[in-house]
Formats: structure tokens, sequence, C-alpha cells
């Protein structure tokens, strides 16, 4: 078997490799090449040559007026993420203390790496709701500087985060395989902001939650209180 990858003078356009689509899309293309080859080796074709492109389903566009559609998507993945954290009063710290991530994956290919993007999409996700604030001024950035726009270092991420690996087969995904890549980042915020609400009875309208924003919140409730 020979693969040639990532040669445009002898490959063609697949599309990109956002939304996680990548392992649906090249894992059912390698699906279909390797039964293909299969079959012709069955046949005593040897050696098998064979060339298969994955064509995903088609979609349809939402009705305007109903906004239905009979498939608006090829397909869909499915989480479910659940916060606890601390808040400082005084401060306006907040401290996620854990994070569980029910991720359907479909099928786990490699349970190892899966974990891995799960909890780097929580870190960046953790970045995306409490720290990273961009300064615009008359659409100019007033904190380009790592000094002034703050990222999570390894002090600042969540103490635990526990991964729950669902596997529901996707019924066109390549062996039941679901994309997955960064689905447990699009939950966060809003499961922050939902803690913050449990525990302070205050809900937020906007991320992310930096100290001076969470204790200009919270001395609001004390005026209106």
């Amino acid at each position: 078997m020979t693969l040639v990858a990532s040669d445009t003078a002898t490959s063609g356009s697949s599309g990109s490799a956002s939304a996680s689509r990548m392992t649906f899309m090249a894992g059912n293309a390698i699906k279909g090449a390797v039964e293909r080859a299969l079959n012709e080796w069955q046949n005593e074709e040897r050696p098998a040559r064979v060339h298969y492109r994955y064509v995903p389903p088609a979609t349809q566009a939402l009705d305007p007026e109903f906004g239905t559609a009979p498939r608006p998507s090829i397909t869909y993945g499915y989480i479910g993420e659940v916060v606890d954290l601390e808040v400082d009063v005084d401060s306006g710290m907040v401290r996620i203390r854990h994070v569980t991530v029910a991720d359907d994956v479909g099928k786990a290919i490699n349970p190892q790496q899966i974990e891995g993007q799960i909890e780097g999409c929580v870190v960046q996700a953790h970045g995306y709701a409490l720290m990273e604030h961009i300064i615009l001024d008359k659409a100019r950035m007033r904190n380009p500087l790592l000094s002034a726009y703050l990222i999570p270092t390894v002090l600042d991420v969540p103490d635990q985060v526990q991964s729950v690996i669902l596997e529901y087969a996707d019924p066109d995904g390549p062996w039941g395989v679901r994309g997955m890549a960064e689905m447990p980042y699009l939950p966060y915020p809003a499961a922050v902001v939902h803690a913050f609400y449990n525990a302070t009875g205050i809900w937020l309208e906007k991320f992310p939650l930096t100290p001076d924003y969470v204790v200009s919140k919270l001395k609001q409730m004390r005026r209106v209180g």
C-alpha cells in the first residue's frame, strides 16, 4: 500500500479540515478505499490499485419561513459539561475547581488522544471565558502584548477535568466515528456563567469574567439589595 499525502501536485482539494470534519471525511475515504482494495485483492487483482473519493450526503438549506430542513447538516455532535467553581466576592477572582465533560465521539479510536483533545479545549475555553479580554479603541487593539492580554498558564486552569467518553455510533461515520475536535470548547462559557449564577444569584451578560467585571456586578447587586 502506498500513501501519498500533503502533495498538491498529486492530491486534489478535499475542502478544509475545520468544524470537526477531518476524521469523518478522511476516515470514510480511507474506509472506502480499503474495502475496494480488499475486494480487488480477493478477486486476484494483485497488486490492488484503487481510487476512492468519499462524497458526503447532500444537505438542505433551512426553510426561510419555518426554519426546518430534512437534512440541514451531514451529522451532529453531542456534548454536555458541568462546572464547579468558587467566587471570591472581595477580589472578584473565579476559580474553577472541577469540570466534567461528557462527549459522544461515536467510536473512540484513540481514547487517550480524545482525553487530550477535551482537556486542551477546556483550557482554551477557560481563557476565553475568564481571562482573554481584548480592549479595542477605534478598531485598534490596546493590549496586544501578553503582559496585558492574559492567557491561561498551568496555575490558572481548572483543578480537575474529568472526561466521560460516550460511544454511540454515527450511522454515517467511518466505523461509527463522530467528529469532536472543538466541541468541548463551545459549552464551557455557558456552563461557567450558569455556575456563577448558582453561586451568587447574579446573571452575567458578557464574558470574560475578569475580576473587575465580577466585582462591579457584585457591588451592583449589593446596592440593589
